[in-house]
């Protein structure tokens, strides 16, 4: 049995990591993942609100991690970790500091070995209604859902290429990713859900933008055929806060792949534990 923790959409909530890190210390997981918005509100960091430091990444969770660490020594857990379209990229940084560290393995847009399975982590998503796009790609094309903002507008801590941002996609992404690589022992930690799936349902019911419904599922198109043409065993979301309340589902499948949430939209923090070698066994604790 191997024993895993998943969490996600944590804000910079201490309490939720107080919580976590004491389910860490009494239970010794093999490996926790966490799986974006991790840090407080992007706000406080627009240039123009005057902050743009990383006191949360380099102060309290490496103070956290440090501790934990020491603490537990050798039963001292492989920590997975992505950024979500709600973390600000230039704490990217303080991220890898903690990598350098030894304190965790920072996933995104990359594979790394665990145990017998592969890991692979990305953390961006389509284009939202939100103003802070360090995180967010076109899906599958150039089309963006009413009231949503594109990915060239908006504003970044972390300056791209505007070309590149025109023609990325999240499928070109995946496809580069994984390569040719089998998937039968593949575990990807994304942010977005997959679009059309009890993961990706956003509270949005009858509403519109300039009388366009807007649809209520809002995950990636790209992750959704990804995972039917590719079928890892096992892929990790957040994102959608609601999603879990709205459809009573925090899990789903796309024929042999399982799909878990740790979105929460209440105080608690939603405790994922699962088993790689028997996802669909998986289970979630509101703390």
């Amino acid at each position: 049995m191997t024993s895993c923790f998943f969490v996600s959409d944590l804000h910079g909530q201490q309490d939720r990591y107080e919580k976590l890190f004491a389910a860490v210390e009494q239970e010794r997981p093999a490996a926790v993942f966490l799986g974006g918005d991790l840090l407080p509100s992007a706000l406080l960091h627009r240039p123009d609100v005057g902050r743009t430091g990383s006191e949360f990444v380099s102060g309290y969770l490496a103070r956290a991690l440090a501790g934990l660490r020491a603490r537990l020594r050798d039963a001292y857990p492989r920590v997975f970790v992505i950024l979500g379209n709600d973390d600000p990229r230039v704490e990217e940084e303080a991220v890898l500091d903690l990598e350098r560290r030894d304190l965790c393995t920072y996933a995104h847009g990359r594979r790394a070995r665990f145990e017998r399975w592969t890991v692979y982590g990305y953390a961006c998503v389509p284009p939202t209604p939100f103003r802070l796009k360090d995180w967010e790609i076109y899906d599958v094309s150039r089309y963006v859902d009413p009231g949503c903002l594109a990915p060239e507008d908006g504003w970044r801590t972390v300056d791209v290429d505007p070309h590149e941002l025109a023609r990325r996609t999240i499928e070109q992404d995946l496809h580069a990713l994984a390569g040719e690589e089998g998937q039968t022992a593949a575990l990807w930690l994304f942010h977005a859900p997959p679009y059309r799936t009890a993961l990706d349902r956003a509270a949005l019911d009858g509403l519109a933008v300039e009388h366009a419904p807007l649809d209520v599922h809002v995950g990636s198109v790209a992750i959704r055929r990804f995972i039917e043409s590719r079928q890892p065993v096992l892929t990790l979301h957040g994102h959608i806060h609601e999603s879990a309340r709205i459809t009573g589902a925090w899990r789903d499948r796309l024929e042999r792949t399982v799909m878990l949430s740790a979105a929460h939209d209440g105080p608690e923090l939603a405790l994922v534990r699962f088993d790689p070698n028997e996802p669909a066994a998986a289970t979630r604790e509101l703390l």
